[in-house]
């Protein structure tokens, strides 16, 4: 980008919308433990695995190949550190409802998490079983009448769903 560039200016305004990439296709995870990741987020998130193979696991909400790629690295691996990179994945759930089960879920694992309410969302923040950052989330901009998040975080109850 040119120093005089706008900071909102899309780059390649003038790429054809079908020569650039329209969504994401997968999230790849390293973790220590494929077997306990795959039981993570089968129960935790929804997924099913669509293929093994090695020291990989590729795991799938239906659609696609996958979604998730889950890499075994051994279990002396160092976790994710705090500096530059990914920050967390997140999934979206269908429904109040579907959030409120999450945290259940959550809750019946033992594993921490963080309800946040972003008035655009309401999320649960958590990590799997190697520290990397997951988030679950419920979009709420139609029910809250807003399009921008604003920087607001407020803790909820899930329970409260």
């Amino acid at each position: 980008m040119n120093d005089d560039a706008s900071a909102d200016e899309t780059p390649g305004d003038e790429t054809p919308a079908d020569a650039v990439p329209s969504e994401l296709g997968h999230v790849h995870l390293k973790v220590r433990d494929v077997d306990r990741a795959v039981e993570f987020y089968r129960d935790v998130v929804g997924l099913s695995v669509a293929e093994r193979y090695a020291n990989y696991a590729f795991l799938s909400f239906g659609d696609h190949h996958h979604d998730v790629a889950l890499q075994a690295v051994g279990p002396d691996a160092s976790g994710p550190g705090m500096g530059v990179g990914l920050y967390h994945a997140a999934f979206e759930v269908p429904s109040a409802e579907a959030l409120r089960l999450t945290a259940e879920r959550l809750s019946d694992r033992g594993v921490e998490f963080a309800p946040v309410d972003h008035r655009i969302s309401k999320a649960l923040y958590f990590e799997d079983p190697d520290g990397n950052g997951v988030e679950v989330y419920l979009d709420t901009r139609e029910d809250n009448d807003r399009t921008e998040w604003d920087g607001e975080n407020r803790r909820f109850d899930p329970q409260s769903l």
